[in-house]
């Protein structure tokens, strides 16, 4: 872990990793508000950061300039964090920050290292990407794995996706790799309402990962900003007739195509192979 620093040396027993990173694959801050609401209902202790330098692009992603109380000037640069809890079922790893741009398989190594370290027994990796979905309905969920335990155990699916890939697929491709069972859930946005953060989406990844590692689901804090994002987006596309039409044309599809099932989650009633679809897309589509 020559890239690691570490913060604390807390005793965990066979965590789970929980991973998401803000740039394209956080369509709606979906994963990092998602990561973000884990992080601070659990009280979530700070376990390490990874060194920054060796796999940004600050050009790409900036440091900040921040004052103090005394109006000194100092830098905060992007950096990908850590922290650690112990939950009622499950101990967790919870990791966020900027996708690094730069020598991804060497970053991958040291992610694999700290879950070799502290024994970690699953990897989940959250995502969002942006679909032809209305907001007025449930956020569907897609959920992939590479594992047949996992596969069975949580109703996912064995990805056929063949194609460009970011961090998420690198990272759970190493992860694999060392043994580790990995698995990634999606969250589809509207696309029509790609400038608005959607708690929502973020519920809905809480709440299946929460299913997956057997503890409650903190969704207290981020109930009353999911209702607030349903009126957020009909003001917004309320004095347009097309986008009105065009609403009502997802919601008939969603209401008339797609039969409620267990399948990942009560939350995603969407036949999968659709999202799966909306998610290949979106891979190819990312440069």
């Amino acid at each position: 872990m020559d890239h690691v620093r570490s913060l604390a040396s807390p005793s965990l027993d066979r965590p789970v990793l929980i991973a998401g990173f803000t740039g394209w694959n956080d369509a709606g801050d979906a994963a990092s508000v998602a990561i973000t609401t884990m992080i601070e209902a659990w009280g979530a202790d700070a376990l390490a950061e990874i060194d920054p330098e060796t796999f940004t692009d600050f050009a790409t992603v900036r440091p900040q300039v921040r004052l103090d109380a005394e109006r000194n000037r100092s830098i905060v640069w992007p950096k990908v964090g850590l922290w650690s809890a112990s939950l009622p079922g499950a101990d967790v790893i919870l990791m966020l920050g900027p996708e690094p741009a730069l020598r991804w398989r060497l970053f991958a190594e040291q992610v694999v290292e700290v879950a070799e370290y502290f024994g970690a027994a699953m990897a989940i990796s959250l995502g969002a990407l942006l679909a032809d979905v209305p907001h007025s309905r449930p956020v569907p969920l897609i959920g992939t794995a590479s594992d047949d335990g996992l596969i069975e155990r949580f109703e996912l699916q064995r990805s056929q996706y063949e194609g460009p890939t970011g961090i998420v697929g690198v990272l759970q491709e190493a992860l694999h790799r060392a043994g580790l069972p990995t698995a990634s859930l999606w969250a589809a946005v509207p696309g029509y309402a790609s400038q608005i953060p959607s708690p929502k989406a973020s519920m809905a990844l809480v709440e299946r990962a929460c299913t997956m590692i057997g503890t409650p689901a903190p969704l207290t804090r981020l109930a009353p900003e999911a209702a607030e994002y349903d009126a957020r987006v009909a003001a917004l596309i309320g004095d347009d007739d097309d986008m009105v039409e065009y609403l009502a044309r997802l919601e008939q599809m969603s209401d008339g195509e797609n039969e409620p099932s267990d399948d990942l989650s009560s939350a995603a009633p969407i036949d999968p192979d659709e999202l799966m679809n909306e998610v290949e897309q979106f891979l190819r589509d990312q440069d």
